[in-house]
């Protein structure tokens, strides 16, 4: 198992009218993943680099915190899709 694969991130979502933000933060480098979620469950990818004040951030943001399991889903959701026959 290499070094990347121990870290355990820290995951917050905030939900809007018509669409989620989840985010990934890796505690300590501060690199993270933030998906958006638009309605008909499409997902946008978006690889980040964020600062010590990011959970700062996210607070002032109102994201709560969230779960790894909601984040992967949407993460792997093009794995669980089926494709046309």
């Amino acid at each position: 198992m290499g070094k990347k694969d121990a870290i355990v991130y820290n995951y917050f979502k905030r939900v809007f009218d018509d669409y989620q933000v989840l985010v990934a933060v890796n505690p300590i480098d501060f690199s993270g993943i933030e998906l958006i979620v638009h309605p008909g469950d499409k997902v946008e990818k978006t690889d980040m680099q964020f600062d010590e004040g990011v959970y700062e951030d996210l607070q002032v943001d109102e994201f709560k915190e969230s779960s790894a399991l909601e984040f992967q889903l949407y993460m792997k959701k093009d794995f669980f899709e089926r494709k046309g026959d």
